[in-house]
Formats: C-alpha cells, sequence, structure tokens
C-alpha cells in the first residue's frame, strides 16, 4: 500500500503543472478571439459599412451630427438616400421581320433608369442622347419573337441594362424599368 500514495502524489504534482497550461491555454484563445472581433469590427467600419455618410460628413465639418441642416439634405429617416428614376423619351421602332416577306411590325416603348442617388443622375444626364442612340440601334435589330413573353422582356432588359452601363460608364444605373411596351 505503501506504492499508492506515491503515486497519488506524482498525480498531485503533474495536476497542479497541467491547471497552469490550460488556464495560459484558455488566456491565449480568448485574446486571440478578443483580437479578431475588435480587427473585424475595425475592417468594417474602415471599408464603410458601418455607420453612415451623415456621421461622416458631421465629424468631417465639425458638426454635432443631429442630422438636420445641409449635411442631412436628400436623405431618408434611415439615413439612406432616395432612389432617383430617369425617364427616357418615347422610342418608337421598327422591328425586323422573322420572315423576309413578313409585314412590318413595331414597338413603342417608354423606359426609365433607376438610379442609385441624385449624384449619379447628375453623371447620366448629359449622357442621354448617347444611351438612346445605343438602345435605338440595338433594339432596331429585334425581331417580335424576341419580345414576346415574360423571358423576352427579362432578356431584352437585362440587355439594355449592360448596355446603358457600358453607355454610361463610370457611372452606374442600377435597373432598366419598363413602363409601357407596345408591339403593333
Amino acid at each position: 500500500m505503501a506504492k499508492k500514495p506515491k503515486k497519488a502524489a506524482e498525480d498531485g504534482e503533474a495536476g497542479a503543472d497541467a491547471a497552469p497550461k490550460g488556464k495560459k491555454k484558455l488566456v491565449i484563445i480568448g485574446a486571440a478571439a478578443a483580437l479578431l472581433v475588435v480587427g473585424g469590427g475595425g475592417a468594417f467600419m474602415m471599408m464603410g459599412q458601418g455607420g453612415n455618410a451623415e456621421g461622416k460628413e458631421a465629424a468631417a465639418g465639425g458638426g454635432h451630427g443631429g442630422g438636420h441642416g445641409d449635411a442631412a439634405k436628400g436623405v431618408g429617416p434611415d439615413g439612406k438616400r432616395p432612389i432617383v428614376f430617369v425617364e427616357l423619351r418615347e422610342m418608337l421602332l421598327n422591328l425586323s421581320p422573322d420572315m423576309p416577306q413578313e409585314k412590318a411590325k413595331y414597338a413603342k416603348l417608354r423606359l426609365a433608369l433607376e438610379l442609385k442617388d441624385a449624384g449619379v443622375e447628375d453623371e447620366v444626364k448629359p449622357l442621354m442622347p448617347r444611351i438612346e442612340d445605343t438602345l435605338q440601334v440595338y433594339m432596331r435589330e429585334l425581331r417580335v419573337s424576341d419580345l414576346t413573353g415574360s423571358v423576352g422582356l427579362y432578356r431584352l432588359r437585362e440587355e439594355l441594362l449592360r448596355r446603358v452601363n457600358v453607355a454610361v460608364y463610370p457611372a452606374k444605373v442600377e435597373a432598366v424599368l419598363f413602363k409601357d411596351v407596345i408591339v403593333q
């Protein structure tokens, strides 16, 4: 029986050494997790996603950032700028025939461009002739079958959006909206 107490004494010493190693490991893991959370939060704020632009303008201007006055002009109650819609002129164009002997078909379209804010509107308005030219050239090659059904209009919307964004680069149009589509 004398051997058992010796082992118990050795286990007690080993247990005492293991406890500080476990605490060190726990402290290191906790510090790493805290550093990761703080670093991620800092990166989020630096990338401009945290907070709103109103607070940045108020900090730069030395104001109190109360949300009143010129700094908040054009900003909604949730801190977001309102979406702006720019209407294009009504377009009347003849479509390419599916078969050469077919009678001429026409399409009448009214479109609107959805923009992020009024700042983008100021960039896009001077480029309206370029936008209309781009759309006219593309749509004159369309056939009636290209405009049939919701799938045809969806494809047309996506293609018009791509072409408009190429025409107004570096500005960006968020969406092309159909107000009227008449095929005759």
